[in-house]
C-alpha cells in the first residue's frame, strides 16, 4: 500500500492540509469536555450566577463550530487528495498495460485487469482517504485524551491497562487471516467479472443457441462463489465488531464503577467525572477508528499487491538498444525462426522464406498450423524464440517498436470496431485522414457502396462494437482502416471470410492496383482468396511445407491439392443443388 503513495505526489498539498485541519478539529474537540466539566460544576453549585453558565455555553458553541469547520474542510481536501490518488493509479495502470506485449497480456485476463482497475483501486483509494483523515486525528486524540484522564484520575484510567492490550492482541491475531481471506475474495471477483463480460459481450450468441438457462447457472455459480468468499472474509470483521464493542462497554462500566466510588469519597468532582467520561468515549471511539484503519490497511494490502503486479510487469518486448526508425520497404525475410508460447513446445519450427517488397503472398494451412502466430511475429507482437526476422533488410529487433508497427498494418481474425461513427473508426488508421482519403480506402476495400447507402453515410453511428453492421461489412471497414495507415506491409488474417467470393476478388484487385508498393500478406481458408497471389506459403504444423504459385503447388504439393479439390467438390455439390457457386 505505502509503495503506491508516490502516485499521490501531485496531490500532496491536499494530503498535507487534511491532517493539519484534522489537528485543529482535535484541539477544539479536546477543549469541549473541559468547558462541559466547568458547566457541570457551576450547575451543581447554586451560588453561581446564570450568566457564567451562558458564557460557558457560548464558548462551548464556538468550540463546536470551530471543530465542525475544521472537520468539513479536512473532509473536502482529503476527498480531493484521495480521488486524485485513485485517478493517478488508474492512469499508471492503463499506461503500463498499453506497453504490454501480447504475451504480457496473456498473463492477465481482461476480467482481472478490469477488477484491478476498479475494485482494487477503489479499495486502495478509500484506504488512502481514511489514512489522510485519521493518521493524526486518532493518535493525537487518543494520546492527549488519555493523558488528561490519567492526570484527572489514575484509578479510573487504570482500566485501560487491561482492555487495550486485549484489543491489540485480537487485532494482531486476526489481521493476517483477514488479508488472506480478502485475497481469495478478490480472485473470485476476477471470475465474476469474466462471467459478466462473456455473457454481455456474447449475448447474441447466447440467445441464438437458447443458452440463457446455462448462462444463468454459470453466473449464479460465480456470484455464489463471490458471495461465499466475501462472507468468509467479512466474517472476522462481523464477529470482531461486537467483541470490540463488548470490550469497550465493559471498559466504560468498569470506569464508571471506579469513578462513582471516587465521587462518593470526594476524591473526584462531578465536573471532573464528566470530563473523564467524555474523554473516555473519545478515546474508545478513536481507538475503534484506528482499528478500522488497520483493518482497512489489511484489506487494501491484498488490492495493492494486485495493482503492483500490473505496475511492476515489464514488457517482454521493448526497444532496448534499437535505433532504426525508417522502414525502407516491405521486404520480409524469415531466417530459421522458431517460436513457442511460454515454455511450451515450438509451434513455429525453423521457418525460412523471403517475401519481396510489393508482393502479394498467400498463407494457407490446416487449422492450428500457426498461420496467425507466424504473421504476428513480423510487427513484434510476439518475439521469436530463435532465428531472426528482417523487414526492409533490417532485423525487427533493431527497429524502434513504434516505427516498426507504424509500417505494418494488420487486420486480425477478430474484427473490432469501436463506439462512434464510421469515419471515427476509420481514422484509427490515420487520425488526420481527409474524407477523400477515407472514401478512397473504402473503395479499395469495397466498402464505399454500403457506407453511402446509409442515411448518414460516413457519419453513421456504429454503436458499441459495430453492432449495426454485418460481419462482412465489419471486415471491409477494418480492411479500409488498415489501408488508411498507408503501411509498407499489409496483413489480412482471414479477413475476408465473411464476404462472398466476388467481393473478395474485388478487394484483392483493389489492393493489387492501388497499393503496388505495399507488401500484402493474405491468410485464407479459401483457395480462391490466394490463387492469384505471387506466391503461396503452405504451413504444416508450424513448419513451412512448400512455397510456390497456385499452378506450381497444384502440381506438386499434396496438402494444397487436397484443399483445392475438397473446395472444388464443395462448389460442384452446391451448383448441383441449384445454388450459385
Amino acid at each position: 500500500m505505502f509503495s503506491l503513495l508516490k502516485y499521490a505526489k501531485k496531490y500532496r498539498f491536499f494530503a498535507m492540509m487534511s491532517p493539519l485541519l484534522m489537528i485543529g478539529e482535535v484541539i477544539f474537540e479536546l477543549l469541549i469536555p473541559q468547558v462541559m466539566g466547568d458547566i457541570v460544576d457551576y450547575v451543581s453549585n447554586p451560588d453561581q450566577g446564570i450568566s457564567v453558565i451562558i458564557r460557558l455555553g457560548l464558548k462551548m458553541l464556538l468550540l463546536s463550530i470551530g471543530s465542525l469547520s475544521c472537520g468539513a474542510l479536512a473532509a473536502i481536501v482529503a476527498s480531493r487528495a484521495g480521488i486524485g490518488f485513485g485517478a493517478s493509479i488508474r492512469n499508471a495502470l492503463i499506461e503500463r498495460v498499453q506497453l504490454f506485449s501480447f504475451s504480457n497480456i496473456d498473463r492477465f485476463s481482461t476480467a482481472s485487469l478490469i477488477t484491478r482497475m476498479t475494485t482494487d483501486v477503489n479499495t486502495v483509494q478509500n484506504t488512502f482517504l481514511l489514512l489522510v483523515r485519521g493518521v493524526f486525528r486518532a493518535p493525537i486524540m487518543f494520546g492527549v485524551a488519555l493523558a488528561i484522564c490519567i492526570k484527572k484520575s489514575k484509578d479510573v484510567t487504570s482500566v485501560f491497562a487491561v482492555s487495550l492490550p486485549i484489543m491489540i492482541l485480537v487485532l494482531a491475531i486476526f489481521g493476517p487471516i483477514l488479508i488472506k481471506r480478502f485475497r481469495k475474495m478478490l480472485k473470485m471477483f476476477d471470475s465474476f467479472n469474466a462471467s459478466i463480460q462473456e455473457n454481455f459481450t456474447n449475448i447474441r450468441v447466447v440467445k441464438a443457441f437458447v443458452r440463457t438457462d446455462y448462462e444463468k447457472k454459470k453466473f449464479k455459480k460465480a456470484n455464489d462463489d463471490l458471495m461465499n468468499a466475501a462472507l468468509h472474509a467479512e466474517k472476522l470483521m462481523i464477529l470482531g465488531e461486537p467483541a470490540l464493542m463488548l470490550l469497550m462497554y465493559g471498559t466504560i462500566i468498569a470506569m464508571m464503577i471506579i469513578a462513582t466510588k471516587s465521587i462518593a469519597e470526594q476524591t473526584l468532582s462531578v465536573g471532573d467525572f464528566t470530563q473523564i467520561f467524555t474523554y473516555i468515549i473519545q478515546i474508545l471511539i478513536n481507538f475503534l477508528v484506528a482499528i478500522v484503519m488497520i483493518a482497512q490497511l489489511f484489506m487494501s494490502e491484498a488490492s495493492a499487491k494486485r495493482i503492483k503486479e500490473v505496475l511492476h510487469e515489464n514488457s517482454d518486448i521493448t526497444d532496448g538498444d534499437a535505433s532504426v526508425e525508417n522502414v525502407q520497404d516491405g521486404s520480409i525475410e524469415f531466417k530459421d525462426v522458431c517460436f513457442s508460447y511460454g515454455e511450451g513446445a515450438d509451434i513455429i519450427k525453423n521457418a525460412t522464406f523471403r517475401i519481396e517488397s510489393g508482393e502479394m503472398v498467400g498463407i494457407m494451412g490446416a487449422t492450428g498450423s500457426s498461420k496467425s502466430s507466424l504473421v504476428q511475429l513480423i510487427p513484434r507482437l510476439y518475439d521469436v524464440k530463435s532465428g531472426d526476422i528482417t523487414v526492409g533488410g533490417v532485423s525487427v529487433k533493431d527497429y524502434k517498436l513504434r516505427n516498426l508497427r507504424d509500417a505494418v498494418s494488420m487486420v486480425l481474425q477478430k474484427n473490432v470496431l469501436f463506439s462512434g461513427t464510421i469515419a471515427d473508426n476509420l481514422r484509427w488508421g490515420n487520425k488526420d485522414a481527409t474524407m477523400d482519403e477515407i472514401r478512397e480506402a473504402c473503395k479499395i476495400a469495397d466498402a464505399d457502396g454500403f457506407v453511402t447507402s446509409f442515411p448518414e453515410g460516413y457519419e453513421t453511428d456504429l454503436g458499441q462494437g459495430g453492432v449495426n453492421v454485418s460481419g462482412g461489412q465489419k471486415q471491409r471497414l477494418c480492411i479500409a482502416r488498415a489501408i488508411l495507415k498507408n503501411p509498407k506491409i499489409l496483413i489480412l488474417d482471414d479477413s475476408t471470410s465473411a464476404v462472398d467470393t466476388a467481393t473478395d476478388a474485388r478487394i484483392r484487385a483493389g489492393l493489387r492496383s492501388s497499393l503496388p508498393d505495399t507488401t500484402k500478406i493474405i491468410i485464407a481458408q479459401r483457395v480462391s482468396s490466394v490463387a492469384d497471389c505471387d506466391k503461396i506459403i503452405i504451413l504444416d504444423s508450424g513448419a513451412v511445407n512448400d512455397i510456390g504459385t497456385h499452378d506450381e503447388l497444384l502440381e506438386r504439393n499434396e496438402i494444397y491439392r487436397e484443399i483445392y479439390e475438397a473446395q472444388q467438390k464443395g462448389s460442384d455439390d452446391f451448383d448441383l443443388a441449384g445454388g450459385v457457386s
